[in-house]
């Protein structure tokens, strides 16, 4: 597989493509969220903190991913991932309407380590094999990632339309199944002299050991965290936001479809953007976007709801899509999988932190103040992350 690769790389991006299309599930939760309100009998804080817990199991899979991928090569990491995905899917197209808490095993916590395990699979193996563009080669299977969001929307109304929500989950574990493990069987890693970038080597390969003493680590960890409120906070609710501001149901779910459109093109050109220009220089622009936008957001009615959701998921999927890079900048190649994993923790933490803050509070208001709050935080922090291989960020 290594041989047909090397003759046809674009095949293990359009391999990654493929897979990434179904690991956006935290962008689409908001068209699984009322059916799952109506079919299981729960309340609105129940069905977002299974968003919320399976964001928060995307950041502790990475780590456990990451060590597979880096021990055992991404072929076989990413098949694990495929069968944690779909078989978490279809777990949730059988659990009892009176069970609704085995939601929280079947679908944040397979689902969450199922995405998990995929994701920094298909990301360090395109890395490795475009070391010499690796934002590019982030951002086109990043730009999948995004478009998810559309895709599991749309098949997500077709499939609850036909068969309900049970139905709909058995229904994606099946296409999963096929989908994502097909394609990760092209997944592997490049001959080591082809891992090092062809202008210039690589600097340090930090092991977690030694990258959990460094700064650096911990300001892009808490950057990281404070990131998400902006978009995971509005994710689950957007649909039943949109319809409170002025929209129709078919116009609400349009928030998350156009949205992912925003999310895919943010994806695609920040990585690419900071090849050029630097990956901290892109953060901060990205960091002061999310909170001005943060602070329109409030007063958005209406089909400004969507465009104002939209942009949102514009820059903050393009920081999510730097950060691969911005670790191996830092970090090095070697351990990426798993040094990724735990810069992703902050997406747990943030993810369930600041869900459970915004429950408290209940007002949608309070999201927004979370989400000015945290992104101006995540600004400051940025300033003062600096290099660690000599060569600038």
């Amino acid at each position: 597989m290594e041989s047909f690769v090397s003759k046809n790389k674009w095949s293990l991006l359009l391999a990654g493509a493929v897979v990434q299309i179904f690991t956006g599930v935290p962008a689409a939760w908001g068209v699984f969220q009322k059916p799952v309100k109506q079919a299981f009998g729960v309340e609105d804080w129940f069905a977002s903190m299974i968003f919320a817990f399976t964001v928060g199991s995307f950041g502790v899979g990475c780590i456990l991913g990451g060590l597979l991928q880096d021990k055992k090569g991404p072929r076989v990491a990413g098949i694990v991932g495929a069968v944690m995905l779909s078989g978490g899917f279809a777990l949730s197209g059988l659990v009892p309407e009176s069970m609704p808490w085995l939601l929280f095993f079947t679908f944040s916590l397979l689902v969450g380590l199922g995405c998990a395990f995929l994701y920094p699979s298909v990301m360090s193996a395109a890395q490795k094999w475009y070391s010499d563009k690796k934002g590019v080669a982030t951002g086109v299977i990043g730009g999948a990632v995004g478009l998810s969001g559309a895709v599991l929307t749309l098949l997500g109304r077709w499939f609850i339309k036909m068969w309900g929500i049970h139905g709909a989950f058995l229904g994606f574990g099946a296409v999963m199944a096929v989908c994502c493990g097909s394609a990760c069987i092209l997944l592997c890693n490049p001959p080591k002299a082809a891992q090092q970038p062809k202008k210039k080597q690589q600097g340090k390969d930090y092991t977690v050991k030694q990258m959990l003493k460094t700064k650096q680590y911990y300001l892009v960890f808490f950057v990281v965290a404070l990131a998400t409120p902006a978009v995971l906070l509005f994710s689950p609710i957007i649909v039943e936001l949109g319809e409170q501001r002025g929209l129709s149901e078919s116009a609400a779910h349009l928030s998350i479809i156009i949205g992912s459109f925003g999310s895919a093109a943010g994806r695609l050109a920040m990585p690419a953007l900071s090849d050029k220009i630097g990956r901290r220089a892109v953060d901060l622009g990205l960091f002061a976007a999310l909170c001005l936008l943060s602070v329109a957001f409030i007063f958005a009615q209406g089909w400004w709801v969507i465009a104002g959701y939209t942009v949102l998921t514009f820059c903050y999927s393009g920081e999510a899509a730097v950060i691969p890079a911005l670790g191996t900048d830092l970090f090095g190649f070697k351990n990426a999988g798993v040094n990724y994993g735990f810069l992703a923790l902050g997406m747990s933490l943030g993810s369930v932190v600041f869900s459970l803050i915004a429950g408290g509070f209940g007002a949608v208001l309070a999201r927004n103040i979370i989400a000015i709050a945290a992104t101006a935080l995540g600004f400051v922090l940025l300033l003062f992350l600096k290099p660690t291989q000599g060569k600038k960020l």
